[in-house]
């Protein structure tokens, strides 16, 4: 009797912990339940996401952006890159989809910097040029992270995993041109470097210097490339990576 009565408030808290936890587990952006629900930019009422625009109203035009990834990105600037986006900010068809674009160009030697993206996978293709790209681990146990790496040309495709930090190198000597799709209509992207040492306010020196074993005044160095003016238009973009690298956020991208 006793073991059938343990079994039985263990099936129960069993149950209670997958019906809290799977939602979480499950979670992605806001599944349609219509054929589209067009993001009415003008509501003022905040959802996680944004409110369905009347399909009475709804148009072609809210399903299509003339061009958008026709021109090249500005790529002078710190990082050498540029992103343009195509996310549910810029095409409001895009919401609930669960979908997003972009367009990155690198100049020669020029890189979108270590970053993470914490509501998307990005799966990326090489147009022109090569890449180095590769992405690092969550902490592994017994501590360590483990970096995967490749060398991409035209045509080649590469899968960068949800959350996981990223990043792309054009280590040629000509232009390289990238086009990304990421499974949200809102990625979101965490620049390492910048959100580390250009936040606001700024994380303690004591914490920067005890976690990268290096000296305060080397943190206050660091930090202070980050507060200097921003580069030229153009960047490594909000969207992908940008910013990074010498303090200069990249532009260009929300």
């Amino acid at each position: 009797m006793a073991s059938r009565a343990f079994a039985a408030v263990f099936a129960a808290v069993a149950l209670v912990v997958c019906s809290s936890v799977l939602p979480r587990v499950l979670a992605s952006d806001p599944s349609q339940l219509q054929d589209f629900c067009v993001a009415d930019k003008l509501s003022a009422v905040f959802v996680n996401g944004f409110v369905c625009k009347n399909p009475k109203q709804v148009t072609a035009n809210d399903f299509f952006l003339p061009k958008a990834l026709g021109v090249p990105g500005n790529t002078v600037n710190a990082q050498g890159s540029a992103v343009t986006p195509v996310t549910v900010n810029e095409l409001p068809g895009l919401n609930t989809l669960g979908i997003s674009f972009a367009r990155i160009d690198f100049a020669p030697n020029g890189q979108n910097p270590p970053h993470t993206h914490p509501r998307a996978t990005e799966i990326l293709t090489v147009l022109q040029g090569t890449l180095l790209v590769g992405f690092v681990t969550s902490n592994q146990p017994g501590g360590g992270n483990l970096q995967f790496t490749k060398l991409l040309g035209p045509g080649d495709v590469f899968v960068f995993p949800q959350g996981l930090i990223h990043f792309q190198l054009n280590n040629g000597a000509v232009p390289a041109v990238a086009i990304a799709a990421l499974s949200s209509q809102n990625p979101g992207v965490i620049t390492i470097a910048n959100a580390v040492f250009g936040s606001t306010p700024p994380i303690l020196d004591d914490v920067l210097a005890k976690a990268f074993m290096i000296d305060k005044d080397q943190v206050d160095w660091i930090q202070a490339k980050f507060a200097a003016p921003p580069a030229a238009s153009g960047g490594g973009g909000g969207f992908i990576g940008g910013g990074g690298g010498g303090g200069f956020p990249g532009g260009g991208a929300p």
